[in-house]
């Protein structure tokens, strides 16, 4: 055993018998685990060192064909529940947050989630319904290149080269229907979306071949909807629970012929951060 193991080891047996949340895998459906009363976890730059972010040897992982060329991989348990709730610290308390005012058909208002974005160099821009995030260095935040590095282990032959943060902080927080169509990511662009905190339903839904793009190709931060009815024909839609720690990657031609979005959920009272990593060419 290396020293880099030993210490993840003994981080994690810190965390487990000073935090009483850790010990109960129920609490985090709800993200219950912020109580002020609750020892406060240690900083992951401090104990956690470049070779020791890795999922474990073999996780479950799951693929399922959406058909015409479009798929989705997912591995319930990527990185292990103790692990995942310290870098889930990390980014609460080291991202520079912000809520940015965007343009919704014609518009204005206020993003209804947290977001940061981190890029390589000299990359085109991204930009999304009328707002250009500023995009932070990789080198800022290194526990970010380190959970890159784990999940292109995981996904061989995978690249990816930017990386948009999103904070829910509670049920009212969401993302609308929506596809990640933009010209920068190419036709068939691979997104992998990484959990932490609190469990949130990811919903996709089959594209309409007459769909008016203005309403849900871009609509993702317009005014929430009635939630969505279970479809007649089930292979039109999919829905998951993206539990604390889980990875989800959208491959094919899943941008094109699908639209996914977070929607609000009553229940959700706890915080869920989301990594989506993604290439742009």
């Amino acid at each position: 055993m290396d020293s880099a193991t030993r210490k993840m080891n003994r981080l994690t047996m810190f965390i487990y018998r000073n935090n009483k949340f850790c010990k109960d895998d129920s609490n985090y459906k709800t993200g219950h685990h912020q109580d002020h009363h609750e020892p406060r976890r240690l900083s992951l730059t401090s104990l956690v060192s470049s070779s020791s972010v890795k999922p474990p040897s073999s996780p479950t992982r799951r693929t399922i064909d959406l058909g015409h060329g479009s798929d989705l991989i997912y591995i319930q348990r990527f990185l292990p529940f103790q692990k995942s709730w310290t870098f889930f610290d990390y980014l609460d308390k080291h991202i520079p947050w912000t809520r940015p005012t965007i343009r919704v058909f014609g518009r204005s208002c206020l993003q209804p989630r947290d977001t940061c974005y981190v890029a390589s160099s000299a990359l085109t821009p991204l930009i999304y319904s009328g707002y250009r995030p500023d995009a932070y260095s990789w080198d800022d935040f290194p526990p970010l290149k380190e959970i890159l590095d784990a999940i292109c282990e995981a996904l061989p032959g995978s690249r990816f080269n930017s990386l948009l943060l999103n904070r829910y902080k509670g049920a009212n927080d969401y993302v609308g229907w929506h596809s990640d169509d933009e010209k920068l990511y190419g036709p068939t662009p691979e997104i992998a979306s990484l959990s932490f905190g609190c469990e949130r339903d990811f919903v996709l839904k089959k594209k309409k071949l007459q769909e008016d793009s203005s309403h849900e190709k871009r609509g993702d931060d317009g005014p929430a909807k009635k939630r969505l009815k279970k479809s007649s024909r089930g292979e039109d839609q999919q829905s998951f629970t993206l539990k604390h720690g889980s990875l989800l990657v959208m491959r094919g031609y899943t941008q094109r012929d699908w639209i996914h979005s977070v929607p609000k959920r009553a229940k959700a009272e706890g915080t869920r951060i989301n990594l989506t990593f993604r290439l742009v060419l």
